[in-house]
């Protein structure tokens, strides 16, 4: 047989071990060529522009998000 726990583990104990597994919402900023939100260093899905000039072309606008 194998190795098996002399005591049984805690709840308080298992739940510090885990007190880091948790995962955090993303960070949001908004486009300042179309005020939507998007994820920062990236380019715009929205209007398709990254650093003031366009880098995509986006054939169908999406509706601006609130």
């Amino acid at each position: 047989m194998g190795a098996l726990p002399k005591r049984k583990t805690a709840k308080a104990r298992k739940g510090k071990r885990r007190s880091h597994d948790h995962l955090s919402a993303p960070a949001l900023i908004s486009c300042p060529q179309c005020h939507s939100l998007k994820l920062p260093h990236r380019v715009c899905p929205t209007c398709g522009t990254y650093s003031g000039r366009e880098v995509i072309e986006i054939k169908t606008p999406r509706p601006k998000a609130s």
